[in-house]
């Protein structure tokens, strides 16, 4: 799941680089949280929170595979 994540928001910033991805595991779920650059907020959120929400609709898709609740995060 941490991959998945990772792999989208590279795909989506123009600084790929300084895309950083955290796992923190609880006790009935894992929280991921996504760190892109100040510039490339606005990417990742998109219009109205669009890609966002794509973003973690495909994250719990794959976690439903593994029977995992996950919870997408983004940090500035």
């Amino acid at each position: 799941m941490k991959e998945v994540l990772e792999i989208i928001a590279k795909a989506l910033v123009d600084y790929p680089e300084q895309v950083s991805v955290s796992e923190v595991d609880g006790e009935q779920s894992v929280i991921l949280e996504l760190k892109v650059a100040e510039s490339d907020m606005g990417k990742v959120i998109g219009k109205q929170g669009r890609i966002a929400k794509a973003i973690r609709t495909v994250v719990k898709a794959a976690a439903s595979r593994e029977n995992k609740r996950v919870v997408v995060e983004i940090l500035q």
